[in-house]
């Protein structure tokens, strides 16, 4: 068997794909509040930067980048699950639980890519904020409201009307349409 290795940056720039176990879920965007929290805590816990973010019903893709002397990404990524799961768990909202009696709302892993240059960093960017419209939610990435791309438009980095026209490709660890 193979076994997965991670590219452990310190400093380092990521795009994680991070997904919920039933992708038939809207949890992410139906609790939106709640995963903010979760960034939040997590954030102030163990310091990280948000460059891209895009939250969609069963799925988020972000670009987060680390302190210079650190490269622990995959602790980060168990303290937002972790919160984000229990807050919703005490707020009534029902998670099934697998054979081991844990909550099973995400997978168990998620997805990551070391961002290599500027090209690169443009690239997975520009996918984040363009996949609300390849997942047809909307027809032009600005109506998404779970976006880091209205950041990007009030920053004057992109237009408003950015990602009208045309389709980014690659499906960054994403199971076929």
């Amino acid at each position: 068997m193979v076994r997965y290795r991670r590219n452990f940056v310190p400093g380092g720039s990521y795009f994680f794909t991070a997904t919920l176990h039933d992708r038939r879920s809207s949890a992410l965007v139906e609790h939106a509040e709640k995963l903010r929290a979760a960034f939040r805590i997590a954030r102030g816990e163990r310091p990280f930067t948000i460059d891209a973010i895009v939250v969609l019903p069963d799925h988020l893709h972000v670009i987060m980048t680390l302190p210079d002397n650190d490269a622990d990404f995959s602790s980060r990524w168990r303290r937002i699950k972790s919160v984000f799961t229990h807050r919703l768990a005490t707020s009534g909202v029902l998670i099934s639980r697998n054979h081991r009696g844990e909550f099973s709302l995400w997978q168990r892993r998620f997805w990551e890519h070391t961002i290599r240059d500027e090209a690169d960093f443009e690239r997975c960017a520009d996918y984040i904020h363009f996949n609300p419209v390849k997942h047809r939610l909307v027809a032009s990435p600005i109506d998404w409201p779970y976006s880091s791309l209205h950041r990007y438009v009030r920053a004057g980095l992109l237009p408003a009307d950015w990602g009208g026209a045309g389709e980014i490709g690659g499906n960054f660890g994403e199971r076929g349409d």
